[in-house]
């Protein structure tokens, strides 16, 4: 197995030669920004985001951490600071290089979607991401608004969805998006339980 620099390295690569718009921070390769545009037959189509991503020191051995920086009304994703609930990719993620054993993946929840993820980043955005919008958890919410909402009125739900994408994921929401030379840092106790102080309309960091 390569070495766990030589693996990000890798990685990160193979997801700037994609066809995902992918921005570095810092000059480096441990923190960048990927717009990343709704799946079809969604909600969320026609909306696009910028998603920050972490990539940890003990990446591929952990899971990297991914938030939206622009505003998403989504159960599994924190409305103020754009945290995405990662406990499934948490438990599920391999540093093993693999291939998705399933064939066919639409009807399934997102925690069976997810097994077949392995430790690349292209999967984040090819198959994780598209999969958690397309399949919400209402029963596992970091929204709690948007999980009791899409429970109790679905339509009223799916009205609010698509509020936010024409009012928030846009091309011109995505440029004004903040980056770490204008946000203020979180502590690493904002990343693990995915709140963040700022009620701007822009969200903030990611969460692991």
């Amino acid at each position: 197995m390569s070495s766990p620099s030589k693996r990000r390295d890798m990685d990160v690569m193979k997801l700037m030669m994609s066809d995902y718009s992918v921005e570095t921070i810092n000059d480096g390769i441990s923190e960048f920004n990927v717009e990343f545009h709704g799946p079809k037959e969604s909600l969320y189509e026609g909306g696009v985001w910028k998603v920050r991503v972490e990539l940890p020191d003990a990446y591929p051995y952990k899971s990297p951490s991914i938030g939206f920086l622009n505003k998403i009304f989504h159960p599994n994703v924190d409305e103020l600071s754009g945290s995405v609930c990662l406990d499934v990719i948490n438990q599920s993620w391999s540093p093993m290089f693999g291939i998705c054993p399933f064939t066919e993946l639409k009807g399934r929840d997102v925690e069976c979607v997810i097994l077949c993820l392995y430790a690349d980043l292209l999967n984040v955005f090819e198959v994780f991401l598209p999969q958690l919008l397309l399949y919400p958890n209402p029963s596992d919410p970091l929204n709690g608004d948007a999980a009791s909402l899409m429970m109790k009125d679905k339509e009223q739900y799916e009205q609010k969805v698509k509020e936010y994408c024409e009012r928030y994921a846009k091309k011109e929401h995505i440029v004004n998006a903040p980056t770490d030379e204008s946000d203020e840092e979180l502590s690493d106790e904002d990343f693990s339980d995915g709140r963040s102080d700022s009620d701007d309309d822009v969200a903030g960091h990611a969460d692991p």
